[in-house]
């Protein structure tokens, strides 16, 4: 009996002791944030959309949207200028093709932002493998996908490949597969027969493809207390007020799409 009530004693203790904490974080001003794409889909037909948001409090669940801008593309001379569908993206409808300029310019709260990209190509993708026997306990599903680098030039790849068990991105250059075979592989949790990935494979620039690696390396540092060691700067730069750049990323891709059923 006296060794349960000192256990009810020492409970007690414990549980009078808890408090919740509010950590006060400092807040920036918030920031344009520009995902600017330009497709060229594998059977020739272009998609243009671009995604204004405003940067937000780490612990703000939800993303403002900016719908009051002016977003155009600039190319040999012609203008087109992109509407406003929803959640903050615009989208228009032109043709894309090699060796043109394309320029991207967002006109927001009296500031312009712009960048300046050609469409890069990329390969096709050869053929996709599923193997039973994956990961670290050789029991779960992945899939390898295997394309073919050009020989004799420098290339750099996007990649990504998603279903609703999650998604997997990388970026990577040809050096040391330059004309041979290689594969990309989608590895997550849970796969099983039916789950449909959509998998996508985009020709990238070296700067896009530095870009998201380091995004990558940031997002893997931990959580809102580690120290970022820099901020992730993309190609768009303010004409107006170089000091208050945005984030973001303004790619002009050819891209090659697969979807695949897990057997």
């Amino acid at each position: 009996m006296k060794k349960l009530i000192y256990l009810f004693i020492i409970f007690g203790i414990f549980a009078s002791c808890e408090d919740v904490v509010d950590i006060e974080l400092n807040d920036s001003n918030p920031r344009l944030v520009i995902e600017a794409n330009l497709d060229l889909l594998e059977n020739g037909d272009p998609i243009t959309e671009v995604r204004l948001t405003l940067s937000a409090p780490f612990y703000d669940n939800d993303i403002p949207i900016v719908s009051n801008a002016s977003v155009i593309i600039k190319e040999s001379g012609n203008i087109h200028i992109l509407e406003y569908a929803e959640d903050g993206i615009y989208i228009g409808d032109f043709p894309l093709d090699y060796n043109i300029d394309y320029t991207l310019e967002v006109n927001y709260n009296n500031e312009l932002y712009t960048a300046t990209q050609q469409l890069i190509p990329v390969t096709s993708i050869d053929y996709i493998e599923q193997t039973n026997d994956g990961g670290f306990n050789g029991d779960e599903i992945e899939l390898k996908i295997f394309f073919t680098d050009p020989p004799g030039e420098e290339n750099f790849y996007f990649f990504e490949a998603y279903s609703e068990k999650g998604g997997v991105e990388d970026s990577f250059s040809d050096v040391f597969f330059d004309g041979n075979q290689i594969f990309a592989l989608y590895s997550v949790d849970d796969l099983e027969a039916g789950d449909n990935v959509q998998i996508r494979l985009y020709g990238v620039d070296e700067q896009f493809s530095d870009f998201m690696i380091l995004l990558f390396q940031q997002n893997e540092s931990g959580g809102p207390f580690e120290t970022q060691p820099t901020t992730v700067r993309g190609n768009i730069v303010n004409i107006d007020n170089p000091d208050n750049f945005p984030f973001g990323y303004f790619r002009v891709s050819n891209v090659y799409r697969e979807s695949y059923t897990i057997e």
